[in-house]
């Protein structure tokens, strides 16, 4: 079984991204007995804006779409898509889109964008997992939050709204508490990985719930 990550980095190696929770995690999965597969943003996609609206698009959910079915060829086994914090976008977005070989398995959702920033000045800056037609997914469907996370983009209180919304053959919301609490009042700066929105120091209890969920059990 793999996990695939949809993550994104100027450096062209998502290994970089040491901040991200779900990077930090990857020997938890791996001592676990999942394989783990860190999905970069395309060449022409690492500029300052990253993936900007791309991750919205068919063309991106293609993409996701080919290294599933790459994965699951070479390892005969399931592939679930997992996303964090904006990347949350880009599991959406395969979720809903993809269909036959390429679909994935199930999918995982942490700290979730959910309140978007209408005023922005680039209008992709306000983009949230709502933009996408949730109700098309079927496939299992884990959501999980930190109570303490103050992150204005991804308020927990909002997740339940994502199962609401979602056709899901199985479906859990989580929310983590504990852990390290973030200094400072809420805002864009607590959208970090190193802080509850990332769930510092709590990266073996949410991948052991993950896990346990993929497995068919409670998280």
């Amino acid at each position: 079984m793999t996990w695939a990550f949809p993550l994104r980095t100027s450096s062209r190696c998502p290994k970089a991204l040491t901040g991200n929770s779900l990077v930090r995690s990857t020997r938890i999965f791996n001592a676990a007995g999942f394989g783990t597969a860190l999905i970069d943003a395309p060449s022409d996609f690492h500029g300052n804006d990253g993936l900007a609206d791309f991750r919205t698009s068919a063309q991106h959910a293609e993409d996701i779409g080919k290294v599933i079915t790459d994965l699951r060829t070479r390892t005969q086994g399931m592939v679930r898509v997992v996303g964090t914090s904006r990347g949350s976008i880009s599991a959406a977005d395969a979720a809903t889109r993809l269909s036959g070989p390429s679909a994935t398995d199930g999918i995982v959702l942490t700290s979730a964008l959910m309140s978007g920033q209408s005023p922005a000045r680039k209008a992709w800056v306000a983009q949230t997992v709502f933009d996408l037609p949730l109700e098309d997914i079927r496939q299992p469907l884990l959501v999980i939050g930190h109570a303490g996370d103050k992150c204005i983009r991804s308020p927990p209180d909002l997740m339940g709204r994502i199962a609401a919304r979602a056709r899901p053959i199985r479906q859990q919301v989580v929310t983590v508490s504990g852990g390290p609490g973030g200094d400072g009042p809420p805002g864009l700066s607590a959208c970090e990985g190193l802080a509850p929105h990332g769930f510092v120091d709590q990266e073996a209890e949410v991948a052991g719930g993950i896990t346990r969920f993929i497995r068919g059990e409670r998280y």
